[in-house]
């Protein structure tokens, strides 16, 4: 699973990252992304920029938004079965830029939160999916939704899911329209747990007010 992830950064350095020409997300520094909330996301569009959506995939079908909050992330292993998956994973796929992510270990009565990055703490994308859906009044609303798949030596301890981190050298792929959906599933793989690195943090990050450096120092 993942329900809190970091994007600390500024727009600049995502950009240069992501090889993108312009912005529309007004990115700032985050370190407690939680459902819900808006945040930058690159879609399968032309021109290549910077965008944003609210974490909580809502298909376009859906008659009340609150089904957002349900669809968070997404199994790798059921995105064909499920009707509110199939069709974006064919026309709407997305990179969540991220260079961070939560999980919480039980200890007792209590839960105790991790921090886990890459080694290199560069950014690094998520795979993700997107969808418009049309309220019956107001604007139309961009959200998104994390794909999951199992968890690798470093996850498993807290978690039995991961979100799914790309490789570099796929991103392009995944966002490429032309590309069909099925050659890409088998990207969608835990990613190779000696690259990655975790350590507790403090338990202020269990709420989404709650957003500032401090969160993701060891403790």
């Amino acid at each position: 699973m993942c329900g809190r992830y970091t994007l600390t950064v500024d727009e600049e350095a995502v950009m240069r990252r992501f090889h993108l020409d312009s912005s529309e997300a007004g990115h700032t520094p985050r370190f407690n992304i939680a459902p819900t909330q808006m945040a930058p996301v690159v879609l399968n569009e032309a021109p290549r920029r910077l965008s944003v959506g609210r974490w909580g995939l809502i298909p376009a079908w859906s008659k009340d938004a609150t089904i957002g909050a349900r669809l968070i992330n997404a199994r790798a292993e059921t995105l064909i079965e499920k009707p509110a998956f199939r069709t974006p994973l064919k026309r709407r796929r997305c990179l969540v830029p991220a260079d961070g992510f939560y999980e919480w270990r039980a200890e007792g009565k209590s839960k105790t939160p991790f921090f886990i990055r890459l080694k290199s703490g560069e950014p690094f994308a998520l795979a993700g999916l997107w969808e418009v859906w049309q309220p019956p009044t107001g604007e139309p609303l961009r959200t998104f939704t994390i794909i999951t798949v199992e968890a690798n030596e470093c996850i498993a301890p807290f978690h039995a899911r991961m979100p799914a981190i790309l490789p570099r050298e796929v991103e392009q792929a995944w966002v490429d329209p032309e590309t069909p959906a099925v050659e890409l599933m088998a990207v969608l793989a835990p990613f190779p747990a000696r690259e990655m690195e975790v350590w507790a943090v403090s338990r202020r990050v269990n709420s989404p007010a709650n957003d500032d450096a401090s969160l993701i120092e060891a403790i």
